[in-house]
């Protein structure tokens, strides 16, 4: 049964708190978590990997631009899936993109506590961060975007001093094994450079906020993230400039070695080292955001625990949904590694935009781009996810039948 009681969200986002939302999302992602895992799948190939997840990126955005223009509500994927196929597409779209984003948040409360802390203390200070963002974002989403906003804009001022500084001084000649990869491994890493990209979706989850939605939101998706892909090429060519392929695959925190490996520029590090807490914290940010509004629209329909569909009537924000999610994330960072996490991330995004150009491709009204666009979106969709690491496929195989299985006991009792 639908649950319509609830007040709804209050369109309060323009087109600029928009686009800083989604590139807060994918920049802090991409740059400081996924190159050294793709360069360790890619090789000497990582900047093939990169276009390959750009392509799938672009067909996702264009699917998820036309669908969030022609139902421009809460819940994304969730919801298109459920008005143009039916509601167990849409429920899988959701439920994939719960747990995948989910992971996300613990991948990125991680990476905050990797770059702020010794080991010994990552996990609490890992806590702390996803509290802290938990209790902005229940303030309202005009405090969200504000945060955002300026989380986005530290990070491109300092990957663009990074970037310069790095290709000004006498960079030290890249030398090492030379590493070649397969086209599984090409694949296996565009797969996870996907998980970079993936933050445009937070664009599409929070149409229920957006002012004018149908004009605003294709347009913040693909401003978003024209922006994020020419970041990541020219952070992916200034690494390749500074460091050999095997060392950024051996690297937790590639940025940051490569600022170290500057002789005479030891400030970078500490440059790199603070931005790199600002894109995790921003992503971080916004992935609460867009799971709790997701959440909050499965639950609305049944799909999820009917208390998860509250909406806070001062600040006119799903408070339940993102408590729940700050404890459950709280708990995961207790016991994952970031590698893993980022893997289990894309095999759960990767269907959710399965689902997406499924929808947009079986879309009548507004149309706005060619089906080619989302066929090509299903096809690679479905490809990188079947070439992800074999533990992060049996690990989301096993909690999406979780899912189905809840969902069909819910539904006859």
């Amino acid at each position: 049964m639908t649950t319509t009681a609830q007040p709804a969200l209050a369109r309060r986002l323009g087109l600029g708190d928009a686009v800083m939302i989604g590139v807060g999302s994918m920049v802090g992602a991409g740059v400081f978590a996924a190159f050294g895992p793709a360069a360790a799948a890619a090789g000497n190939l990582l900047l093939v990997s990169l276009g390959i997840a750009a392509i799938v990126a672009f067909c996702n955005a264009t699917s998820s631009a036309q669908l969030a223009a022609r139902y421009p509500t809460s819940g994304g994927t969730y919801f298109h899936g459920r008005a143009e196929l039916g509601e167990w597409p849409g429920f899988l779209a959701g439920w994939c993109f719960v747990i995948g984003k989910t992971a996300s948040c613990a991948a990125m409360a991680l990476t905050v506590a990797a770059y702020l802390v010794p080991s010994t203390w990552q996990h609490p200070v890992a806590v702390a961060a996803v509290l802290a963002l938990a209790a902005v974002n229940a303030f309202g989403v005009t405090r969200t975007a504000r945060l955002a906003k300026i989380l986005a804009g530290i990070v491109l001022a300092v990957l663009t001093v990074f970037a310069v500084t790095a290709w000004a001084a006498d960079a030290p000649s890249p030398t090492g094994t030379s590493t070649s990869a397969g086209p599984v491994g090409v694949l296996q890493a565009a797969g996870l450079l996907f998980f970079a990209f993936a933050g445009y979706a937070r664009i599409a989850t929070m149409g229920e906020e957006v002012v004018e939605p149908r004009r605003t939101i294709p347009r913040a998706i693909t401003v978003a993230l024209g922006i994020a892909l020419v970041t990541y090429l020219v952070v992916a060519l200034t690494l390749l400039h500074v460091l050999p392929v095997d060392e950024i695959a051996g690297s937790t925190a590639p940025v940051a070695d490569a600022a170290a490996a500057l002789e005479g520029r030891s400030w970078l590090g500490v440059v790199v080292r603070f931005g790199a807490v600002c894109a995790a914290l921003g992503s971080l940010l916004s992935l609460i955001a867009g799971v709790g509004r997701t959440s909050l629209a499965m639950a609305r329909e049944g799909d999820l625990p009917a208390p998860l569909a509250r909406v806070d009537e001062r600040y006119r924000v799903p408070r339940t949904a993102e408590a729940v999610l700050a404890v459950v994330v709280s708990a995961l960072v207790l016991v994952v590694d970031l590698q893993g996490v980022i893997g289990f991330s894309s095999f759960g995004v990767l269907l959710y935009y399965f689902v997406a150009n499924a929808s947009a491709w079986h879309q009548s009204e507004g149309r706005m781009y060619p089906r080619a666009l989302q066929g090509l979106g299903m096809v690679l969709c479905a490809v990188l996810v079947v070439t992800l690491p074999w533990q992060s496929v049996a690990v989301g195989l096993v909690v999406l039948a979780v899912g189905v299985a809840g969902r069909v006991i819910a539904r006859r009792v």
